[in-house]
């Protein structure tokens, strides 16, 4: 599972000229998914970056967790996080997970993060979305759960 972590001061995502989520400062998580992925790596990773402490505190140090600033999330499923480079000027998406484990572990992930952030909007699984951001230091994490749980993968 690959995820690239955005802190926002605001994110939304569209679909077919229609909003299908929105959220003000918070994540947004861009959500890659390959077919050796599980619930249990799905639950690892959720628990991650709920406890990640990159807002900043009363001093400016990036100290406080997602809970501790009221932020809110924004999943959004990309494919694209498994592209393979390596030969050629096409990429190759083989190691990206069938649409249906993808589309089943998005939506177990969503329902996750339900359970511990105060406000979670997704995108649209499998459309072809429009995302926009205001990006917040920037602040940009990729998390990969090879590294985050070894032993899992």
């Amino acid at each position: 599972m690959r995820i690239v972590l955005q802190r926002v001061a605001h994110a939304a995502v569209t679909v077919d000229g229609q909003e299908t989520g929105s959220i003000g400062k918070g994540y947004l998580l861009l959500l890659g998914v390959s077919d050796t992925d599980t619930e249990e790596i799905a639950d690892k990773m959720v628990d991650k970056i709920c406890k990640l402490r990159v807002f900043a505190d009363e001093n400016g140090k990036t100290n406080l967790s997602l809970s501790q600033v009221e932020g809110e999330i924004l999943l959004v499923s990309q494919f694209t996080l498994y592209a393979d480079c390596k030969k050629g000027n096409r990429p190759g998406f083989d190691k990206a997970g069938s649409p249906q484990l993808a589309n089943h572990l998005y939506e177990y992930t969503a329902s996750r993060f339900t359970n511990l952030v105060k406000r979670v909007q997704t995108g649209s699984f499998g459309a072809d979305m429009k995302v926009s951001l205001l990006n917040d230091g920037p602040f940009t994490l990729v998390l990969d759960s090879e590294t985050i749980c070894p032993s899992m993968t």
